[in-house]
């Protein structure tokens, strides 16, 4: 997502202390004054357990690393991210710590997942660099039970040392110029990193908690490459069209020049081609985020016609917050999350009529200088585990990727996003990196798409 978050009151704490509840029930602004939030005269601090267990509480006491800044991010779909990157850097020989584990690191190296490990993962180098969007991963500074980093450190005896961003712009920038160990990219960024041989092939064998995670997943072709897994699933959302008012309405009408909130990403594009799809089958979109050039036209003039003065494009779940509760706003692009928290608002919201619907995948990558690869693998593994995605989606509102992490404070969640039977993720179409090879088909296109330089391009015309 595009925008700077600075200076907004946590969404988790929000929750904890039932706020933004009452910013969905209520006409009026949201204001922060101090770390005091109010709204419709409801004043409160965050840190509270709040309603319905949605308050990020659930992970074990600790006060965490000292010195890290406190985590910020809302629920947000992917950040957009720059269209280029630095060109890859070789991997490190043994003896430099090789992210791809090898025989020196004490853990080995594969080139492919393998079904058993020739090894176990060594001893941890004693230090972590994380880079990681605000608001995935806490360690107490946001409360003494919002901290899912102290039990990694205490069992694995790697400190952890969190570096967090705003946008996928940032996260790029900082990647390129740090030296960490691992990053949690969106799916957009996490596709330029593979490409560019910016993160390392991963021994899956070494991860036990990979194998909880469900297969359509952990088959996303934007973690994988060439046979080799990249990424190991974190969190997982998707993009739902609601609307308040009478009648059943599709999620075209999210289009059709009412005003209307749409998120400020270029992957918005995708669903736009989405409705496409269906109302336009002379286009022959299949996947909507590869898109001939005659597709990218016919979305990004799709979204130009609703285009207006009275349309929202949001950064964050405070941002929509605001356009549904006290602007002219009746429909918008939004995620499971916020359709629960309006209904339990009293917001008589309804949700567009179920079919396919984009969604994406945030997940854990290690890069290919890593220093320090062994504990690299133990925070893989760790962060795959429902100890530490079980606190990660009750605090971010986002769906685990291991079913396992639906109990205590992340239950709710994970019935909204219908987790645990695994409907959630049936007719999702989930986000990978827009790019000019698509194989043979696409209508028109002889296998020739458009690349995310060319949707941010699209993107910034339409978003002035």
């Amino acid at each position: 997502m595009g925008g700077d978050r600075g200076g907004r009151t946590r969404l988790g704490a929000l929750l904890g202390a039932g706020l933004l509840l009452a910013a969905c029930a209520q006409t009026g602004g949201v204001t922060t004054t101090g770390g005091v939030t109010t709204t419709g005269g409801v004043t409160t601090t965050g840190g509270v357990s709040g309603a319905g267990g949605v308050s990020g509480a659930g992970a074990e006491d600790g006060a965490g690393t000292a010195g890290a800044a406190r985590a910020e991010r809302a629920p947000s779909p992917p950040a957009t991210t720059s269209p280029a990157a630095p060109a890859a850097s070789p991997s490190p020989s043994p003896s430099g710590a090789s992210a791809t584990p090898a025989p020196g690191s004490g853990v080995t190296s594969s080139a492919t997942p393998r079904s058993t490990p020739s090894a176990s993962v060594g001893k941890g180098e004693g230090a972590l660099q994380v880079l990681t969007y605000q608001g995935h991963v806490e360690f107490g500074s946001s409360g003494s039970r919002i901290n899912w980093v102290s039990p990694f450190e205490e069992r694995s005896g790697c400190v952890v040392r969190v570096d967090r961003v705003r946008t996928g712009e940032e996260m790029a920038s900082r990647f390129a110029a740090g030296t960490y160990d691992v990053v949690s990219p969106s799916p957009d960024l996490a596709g330029l990193l593979v490409a560019d041989g910016k993160v390392a092939p991963l021994d899956t064998s070494l991860i036990p908690e990979y194998r909880h995670i469900p297969k359509r997943l952990r088959e996303l072709p934007g973690l994988r490459e060439d046979g080799r897994v990249y990424g190991v699933p974190y969190l997982w959302g998707v993009n739902r069209v609601i609307y308040e008012g009478d009648g059943t309405r599709k999620a075209e009408a999210l289009y059709a020049g009412a005003p209307a909130g749409i998120r400020d990403s270029p992957l918005s594009i995708a669903d736009a081609a989405l409705a496409l799809a269906r109302t336009r089958p002379d286009l022959d979109v299949d996947d909507p985020f590869q898109l001939t050039p005659a597709q990218l036209d016919a979305a990004a003039d799709l979204l130009a016609e609703g285009d207006g003065p009275d349309r929202v494009y949001w950064n964050d779940s405070l941002d929509l917050v605001r356009a549904l509760s006290s602007g002219p706003v009746r429909i918008a692009q939004a995620l499971p999350y916020h359709l629960d928290l309006f209904r339990r608002a009293g917001r008589q919201m309804k949700v567009a009529p179920e079919g396919p619907v984009t969604g994406w995948v945030d997940s854990w990558m290690v890069s290919a200088t890593s220093a320090s690869p062994n504990c690299a693998y133990r925070w893989l593994d760790w962060m795959a585990s429902e100890g530490a995605q079980r606190p990660a989606a009750a605090w971010t509102g986002l769906a685990p990727a291991n079913p396992e992490a639906c109990g205590g404070h992340a239950r709710r969640i994970c019935d909204t996003y219908r987790v645990r039977d695994g409907k959630g993720l049936r007719d999702v179409l989930f986000a990978s990196r827009p790019a000019r090879d698509c194989g043979s088909g696409g209508e028109g296109g002889g296998g020739t798409c458009t690349d995310y330089a060319d949707w941010t391009e699209r993107w910034k015309d339409l978003v002035k």
